[in-house]
């Protein structure tokens, strides 16, 4: 079976993809979407089905360039009708980090540390380097709005929501303890970082490709939420319904990606977030079909393809599942196809292929 990839004449269409995602328009095809596509997975995917050079992303403007307009051509031959972008402001954490595994990885995987944050006390408040919006460098923003092919919009966001980074800063052992022990601090942390994302996203607000916000803050585990839902209606959820809300103003959806099990607080986050979609979906806590049947009219849903089965099944596994979620869940509507999750470094780049190629048979791209 030939490959689609690359498309040979890509024809993307930021408005009808969000039209069919917010239920605007009636869905003759079923868009892709995806979260973060990791560059272990992009580069022989770059050297081997674009046949150009892969550029690793640097700290000079050259070098960051490069990068840019690859990762453009990237999304634009694949298939996509956008490219997703985020960086976040530097807010330092206490990291660990080990070698990544996978194949052809050079990189260093990191995780917070769970037990000891850099902010435990007031003097430890005081002392953090709280960033400044107006020292921040939008520069990559700016190059992938201006550089877009004709059709393309962008879809950008701050690295990192409300809860992810109160737990990063804080440490989640000791964001845990502070909940009963210190509100006060908690509150102080969770406010001076969404004033800071209010700023944020004021400055991106303004791009004229802008065709979604889409941001990640993951807020649940495998059984339930990482703290109460009552804590995530005190602290986070009145800062998502604030970006939304600017989000709207300025006339575009605001999707919302966030792992584990957030069913807890889908009301709140449909009816006083007011999210546009949801993404990031596991089976083993619902698959997406399931969430779909019971959310899909009221929300769009996005992704889906368990990041098990893309990373660890048969390429035929892939197109099976795959066709499957484009036969159901794509008829249902508001819907667009990708990863559960993300594409992270280890899954396999036939099997990601896999999922893209039968997309684009199934949408008659040939």
């Amino acid at each position: 079976m030939s490959s689609t990839l690359p498309v040979k004449y890509p024809k993307p269409d930021a408005e009808e993809c969000i039209g069919i995602i917010t239920g605007r328009v009636e869905a003759r095809r079923v868009p892709l979407v995806e979260y973060i596509i990791d560059d272990v997975v992009m580069a022989p995917i770059v050297e081997t089905v674009l046949g150009r050079q892969w550029t690793p992303q640097g700290a000079d403007r050259a070098t960051k360039t490069a990068y840019l307009n690859t990762m453009i051509e990237f999304w634009y031959r694949m298939g996509y009708d956008f490219v997703r972008y985020e960086e976040s402001l530097p807010l330092p954490d206490r990291r660990n980090a080990v070698a990544d595994t996978a194949v052809g990885s050079a990189k260093k995987r990191e995780w917070t540390d769970e037990h000891h944050g850099m902010i435990e006390s007031w003097e430890d408040f005081e002392r953090y380097p709280w960033p400044v919006v107006g020292d921040f460098d939008f520069s990559a923003y700016e190059h992938l709005n201006a550089n877009v092919p004709d059709g393309m919009g962008v879809i950008f966001s701050h690295g990192g929501g409300i809860f992810e980074h109160l737990s990063w800063i804080m440490s989640l052992e000791g964001l845990s303890i502070a909940l009963f022990e210190q509100p006060d601090l908690v509150a102080a942390v969770a406010e001076r970082l969404g004033e800071l994302m209010v700023d944020f996203y004021k400055q991106i607000l303004d791009f004229d490709r802008l065709v979604a916000v889409f941001p990640g803050d993951d807020m649940g585990y495998k059984s339930a939420t990482m703290i109460s839902p009552a804590h995530l209606r005190s602290y986070v959820l009145p800062w998502h319904a604030r970006f939304a809300r600017l989000t709207h103003e300025r006339g575009v959806p605001y999707f919302l990606h966030s792992c584990g099990n957030v069913v807890p607080i889908m009301e709140d986050l449909i009816s006083d977030v007011k999210i546009d979609a949801k993404h990031s979906f596991e089976d083993a806590i619902i698959p997406v079909e399931e969430f779909q049947s019971r959310y899909g009219d009221r929300i769009g849903v996005l992704g889906g393809l368990d990041l098990n089965i893309l990373s660890g099944a048969t390429a035929d596994r892939v197109r099976d599942r795959v066709r499957n979620l484009l036969e159901m869940c794509g008829s249902r509507g508001r819907y667009a196809i990708g990863s559960g999750n993300s594409v992270p470094s280890y899954v396999p780049v036939e099997n990601y292929l896999a999922m893209l190629d039968e997309t684009h048979r199934f949408n008659g791209r040939l």
